[in-house]
């Protein structure tokens, strides 16, 4: 029989606390040694500008870890369109792909043209015009390197995606916490919830307008359901006991969550338009951090049934739920790939808690990430990187890694600590 003691010390080791601030920077920690090298030619016209548009392409392809990207400082010409290139110059750069483009102010915003050409064929890829309005040259820019990537890689890019993370500023009873959405990249953060109490657990709405959090701000933790853009909110869940791991289904008509309502934590699923709820496990151990599988059949979970955090997966078609992970004594915070192939998660080794991987087909898991207090991995759309949340020198960042382990990239926050990161959906 599981005392409250044991519950509480369950779930503090599995779900985050967290701590602060705005914009986050990129630094990468780790190139992949089979990273494509690119060329990213400064855009003819972007003198003046708001942003560098080359600049902000040529790091999210790097960030990637899919790309190389090729120095300024060594590009001995910069064209800005395709009858310019002279691709005897870049393959003699070992330039494999380029990109050359223009800038130009319109009276209601500006005006991007922007060419992929691959050297080693001599031949224009892709091009486009991409007219932007008011000063929203990130978001053309992110969109450019969406369409870059694709045609590469043939993967639809997530650099036009959103992250959302949990800060924390202060010291004791003076502890302010805030819930931010910023760019894929860290930038433009906006604040959309601060509070007195804690907040974890962020969870998107597969449509990306609504997010759905833990909050601690009624003296016990509740589920939140908050609109992205207007800030509009309504309490989901209020039962005695842990409200807490919330998770939207693929159809965004149900979260599964983890209430002690009668109990043990235990697995439930509300309807978000009736908030009525239906209990999913029944057991005398501790299930928690559900996840939807991409086809919303199956349910992957926490459970210490068998004595130590391991994943379980239940199908909503009935049965017992299956032990998935067998490797070390306690694996958590299971979240499935986009192609529901595998899934990623917490594996704590001899090195610590870092982030792994598990094929669902034959069950080897593979540690991702270097670092060894990590936390709260979450799966990008595309299914090519994971970020998590992770410590440096004492503080919180947030940092992400390949889905094959090959590169990774750190976003250190200036001011304290960082957690709980969530990928957004695809925004359109």
């Amino acid at each position: 029989m599981h005392s409250l003691s044991k519950v509480w010390l369950f779930c503090l080791l599995l779900l985050v606390s967290s701590v602060a601030s705005a914009n986050l920077t990129i630094e990468i920690t780790r190139g992949s040694d089979q990273a494509l090298p690119i060329g990213v030619v400064p855009f003819a016209g972007s003198d003046g500008l708001p942003e560098d548009v080359a600049q902000i392409v040529q790091d999210d392809l790097e960030r990637s870890g899919y790309f190389a990207p090729l120095a300024r400082s060594a590009m001995f010409e910069q064209p800005s369109q395709s009858d310019d290139v002279q691709f005897g110059t870049w393959r003699s750069l070992d330039v494999r792909y380029l990109v050359v483009g223009q800038a130009r102010q319109t009276d209601g915003g500006f005006e991007l043209q922007f060419e992929l050409m691959d050297i080693s064929g001599q031949r224009r890829m892709i091009g486009e015009t991409v007219t932007v309005r008011g000063n929203d040259l990130r978001g053309a820019a992110h969109y450019i390197s969406d369409q870059i990537f694709e045609e590469i890689t043939d993967i639809r890019g997530a650099f036009s995606t959103k992250i959302a993370y949990v800060t924390a500023q202060g010291i004791g009873d003076n502890m302010q916490f805030g819930l931010y959405v910023a760019d894929a990249d860290g930038r433009r953060s906006e604040q959309v919830l601060t509070s007195d109490e804690p907040i974890m657990s962020p969870a998107w709405s597969p449509d990306g307008t609504k997010l759905a959090y833990v909050s601690f701000e009624t003296e016990r933790p509740a589920i939140y359901i908050q609109d992205v853009a207007t800030g509009q909110r309504v309490q989901a869940t209020s039962f005695e006991g842990i409200n807490g791991a919330p998770a939207w289904s693929p159809d965004g008509r149900r979260i599964a969550m983890s209430l002690s309502k009668d109990g043990q934590p235990e697995i439930y699923i509300m309807d978000v338009g009736s908030r009525s709820v239906e209990r999913i496990t029944n057991n005398n151990s501790i299930d928690t951090e559900p996840a939807w599988a991409p086809d919303g059949q199956n349910l992957l979970f926490t459970s210490d049934r068998s004595g130590g955090p391991q994943l379980y997966q239940y199908s909503l078609g009935g049965g017992e739920a299956q032990r998935l992970t067998f490797t070390g004594n306690y694996n958590a915070r299971g979240r499935y790939a986009p192609d529901g192939e595998q899934i990623f998660l917490i594996h704590r080794s001899s090195n610590g808690y870092q982030v792994a991987r598990q094929d669902l087909s034959g069950n080897r898991l593979v540690v991702l990430s270097e670092s060894t207090r990590d936390e709260s991995p979450s799966v990008a759309p595309n299914g090519t990187m994971v970020i998590f949340a992770t410590q440096q020198g004492g503080n919180g960042v947030l940092s992400a890694v390949s889905a094959d382990g090959r590169s990774s990239f750190r976003l250190p926050s200036a001011q304290g600590d960082v957690r709980d990161p969530a990928w957004s959906p695809f925004l359109n």
